[in-house]
């Protein structure tokens, strides 16, 4: 199971947050997977560890892959979310209030950022205890 954290704009125009995961169907060889995703683009980034980006949106629907480093998510709202190697962040909330995040570990923030094409459905389900 691949965990993920969808972040949406709700309609008070504050950022939310639902820990799931990634959907997989069974492969052919005994692999789990999903289809492919519409994408636009792909890009990679590294942030030094202790960084931190202030309120903000996403600037676009993505899906943010985290490859190393461990980050601390927060919303207008007080709420917390981490995300770790492995996570995936569906976010969404590229209107309203934002989100603010800091890397909480030593390690530089590794990350892929895939822009999702407009139509692109994302197999995110949340878990049972956010729903």
């Amino acid at each position: 199971m691949i965990r993920c954290i969808h972040l949406w704009t709700g309609k008070d125009q504050q950022s939310h947050f639902e820990e799931g995961h990634i959907v997989l169907d069974p492969g052919v060889r005994g692999d789990v997977l999903t289809g492919k995703l519409g994408t636009v683009s792909v890009s990679f980034e590294e942030t030094r560890s202790g960084g931190t980006f202030a309120w903000h949106t996403a600037p676009a629907r993505q899906l943010v892959i985290t490859l190393s480093g461990t980050l601390d998510f927060q919303t207008r709202e007080g709420r917390h979310f981490r995300l770790g190697p492995g996570d995936i962040l569906f976010a969404e909330d590229t209107a309203g209030s934002g989100h603010s995040w800091k890397l909480v570990d030593e390690q530089p923030w590794r990350q892929a950022y895939v822009i999702l094409a407009p139509n692109a459905l994302v197999p995110f389900e949340p878990s049972p205890a956010s729903a």
